[in-house]
Parts: structure tokens; sequence; C-alpha cells
């Protein structure tokens, strides 16, 4: 795995579920699903999660996908660059750095003022005070890596104020860039099929339109020296300090997925997909296969409802899954277990993930169409550099694959 790169990085995940109340005022009794999970996910491998029923594969695969939300730990993606998506947590985190810097050292003193009472019981140490002295320690370690992940050495800084203003606005300049370079790119293959149909009005509207862009991109490029002018004299202010290299090699380009809102986990969803245990409760009986390969590429805007070049990408999805052209307007009741396992896996598909996880998706199926599912899902991965965690509570199966 030298030369992989990361896609996926957990570090102390843990999903705690709550069962039972002992009484109005005490602490529920909690279920740990997941338990302090660390693991990364290498861009084109799979994953294999083995394990008995109801031991946390599956809510593994959820509190991943951030489906359920997780009760402590970081999940990072680096399948997108962070100024792409440009986080609010991102934002939020660099205008109010002084206040976060003063958190973490808060947190800091309360570790160390309860760490201190533990030690001078020594053995005599009551568990709860333990507890609470390891529940600070986390508190202080994540808040602080909260930060550190953003911000990096610039936190030892004497005047966060300003290194506050600088470093949000750098960002911001950083996101307008990356949106304009990429609106470029898309208006640039819109201009190259404009002319290969010889559509003369499109192409002297897209040309000035990339002109006007290409504009903006230079002087936003030209802003962004000006900051980093101003940042440079502030970074070697700060690396005096003996912490600024430590703090420096922290910093993580990678977006905190717990962190997001539901508008930006609504974005990364066609990037992270699900494929289904059951093959007949996860498809919608009342929905056509096209309907419901289509239905996330319509609701990201990928391709407009009823058009011709939905149906035509939906076919290309479909032949991609061995699934006829016929079965477009079919209902999933007309399917077997194994074709409707593989309309799920096309829905997956459709949207050209980088990650999927697959939920015990031949766990339902006969073996003989368990073979054939596990195969389609091993060419498909050689064929787009897919990444799959595959849950499973059969060995055999995860050898395998």
């Amino acid at each position: 795995m030298e030369n992989k790169k990361v896609l996926i990085s957990l570090r102390n995940l843990k999903k705690y579920f709550p069962i039972k109340r002992i009484s109005f005022v005490g602490k529920p009794l909690i279920l740990r699903a997941n338990d302090g999970i660390s693991l990364d996910i290498y861009e084109g491998e799979t994953i294999g999660i083995v394990g008995e029923s109801g031991c946390g594969k599956s809510t593994l695969g959820r509190v991943l996908l951030q489906l359920y939300p997780q009760t402590a730990g970081t999940t990072m993606y680096y399948g997108r660059r962070i100024d792409e998506l440009a986080p609010k947590y991102v934002a939020d985190t660099l205008k109010y750095l002084p206040r976060y810097i003063k958190k973490c050292r808060k947190a800091e003193q309360v570790f160390h003022q309860l760490d201190e009472e533990c030690r001078a019981k020594g053995d005599e140490a009551p568990f709860s005070l333990i507890e609470k002295r390891n529940n600070a320690k986390s508190d202080w370690e994540t808040k602080l890596s909260d930060v550190v992940k953003i911000a990096g050495g610039f936190i030892v800084s004497d005047n966060l104020r300003e290194v506050s203003k600088a470093l949000l606005k750098q960002y911001s300049v950083d996101a307008e860039l990356f949106k304009c370079q990429q609106s470029i790119l898309d208006m640039q293959v819109r201009l190259t099929t404009a002319e290969e149909k010889n559509d003369a009005k499109t192409v002297a509207r897209l040309q000035q339109q990339i002109a006007q862009l290409e504009e903006k991109a230079n002087a936003l490029r030209s802003e962004r020296e000006v900051l980093q002018g101003k940042l440079a004299p502030m970074k070697d202010q700060c690396r005096q300090h003996p912490d600024f290299e430590k703090y420096e090699s922290q910093k993580d380009e990678g977006i905190d997925l717990s962190r997001l809102t539901n508008k930006e986990v609504r974005f990364l969803r066609q990037d992270l997909q699900l494929i289904f245990q059951d093959p007949y409760s996860s498809l919608n009986p009342r929905m056509t296969v096209g309907q419901i390969i289509g239905e996330g590429l319509i609701a990201h805007g990928t391709y407009k409802q009823g058009t011709k070049s939905l149906q035509d990408y939906v076919l290309k999805v479909m032949g991609d899954c061995d699934l006829a052209p016929y079965m477009l307007h079919r209902y999933p009741h007309q399917f077997s277990g194994g074709q409707r396992q593989r309309i799920g896996i096309a829905r997956a598909l459709a949207m050209q993930p980088k990650f999927i996880v697959c939920d015990e998706a031949v766990s339902a199926l006969d073996v003989s169409i368990q073979s054939q599912i596990i195969n389609l899902l091993q060419e498909l991965k050689e064929q787009q550099n897919l990444t799959y965690m595959f849950i499973s509570h059969d060995l055999s199966v995860v050898k395998y694959i």
C-alpha cells in the first residue's frame, strides 16, 4: 500500500445507542456498537469486515457514511479537496480561532486538574474520578485536534485575531478560485461539443463566458499571492515557538465527515454509496428500474428528468451490471433476488462513487447467485477503480473477494 492514497481514515470511532434509562435522573444504559475503531481505507482496495450477527458490522458502515451520527472520533475523507466543498465548519473554525483556542486551553486545564487528583489518590482513586479524567482528556484532545487539522502551527501565534482574519480570507479565495476553475473546465467541454456541432451562436457565448471566468480566476490568483505574502511573516514568527512543527505536521487537508452540515453531506452522497443487504425491501415497488437507477442522478442535478441523455446513461449502467435494456420499464416484483441485487448495484454505481459499502450484499442470495454477484462486483471494481468495504458474516465469502 506504499503507493496508494488513503481515501478514508477512521480514528477512535465510536457509536453508542441508548437502550434503557434506569431512572429520570440516572444515566441511560448504552450499547457500544462500535467502540474505538481506527483504520485507514486506501483507494482501490477492498476491506473486509467479518463478524457474527449483531456485532456492529452494519452499524460501522452506516456511521462511516454518516447515515448514523457518530458518538465520538473522527472520519476523514480525502476523495475531495477541502476547498472544493468549502465546508462551513472550516470557515467557522478560522473565523472564531481565538475562541476555539480558549476552549482548548480550558479543557486542558480541567484534564490536568482531574489528573492531579487521580495521582494524589493513587490506587485509591475511585473509578468515577478516573472515568471523569479520561473523558476530560478525550474532550481536550478532540477540541485541539479539530483546530490543529485546519490551522496547523498557526495556533501558537500571539496574535490569533490577525491570523484568524488572514487564514479565513485565504480560505475563501481558494474556494472561490477552485469553483471558478471547475466552471472553466465544464464550459470548455461544452465548447468542444458546440464546435463539433458547428453551433456558432453557442460557441461565441461560451467563449465569452470562459474569457470572463479566466479574468476572474487571474484576479483571484493575484489576491491569493497578496494574502500569502501577508501570512508569511506571521508563519515565520510562529516557527520560533517550540511546538510549531509538531502542530504544523498535524494539519490535515481531509474533510471531517462528522462535522458537515446536512447539505454538505448530501453533496458527498454521490461519492459514498451503499448496497443494501435485502434486495427485496431496498427497492421501491412503485418505481420502475429506470426510475430507481435514475433517481439519484436527478436529485443531484446530473441529468434532467425525462431526457434522452438520462435514459441513455441509465441503459449504459444497466449494461455494466448485466441488466438487459428491455428491463428498463419493469418493476422490482418482476425480478428474481439476484436481478434485484444487480439493480441495487446499478443504482449505487450510477452516481460514479469512489467508495461503496457492500452491507452483506450477497447473504440473502442463493449460493449459485452469490458467486455471480461477487464476480460482478470485482469486475466493476477493476474497471472503475472502486473502493469497497465488504461486510459479511461468512469468512469464506470475504476470503474469496
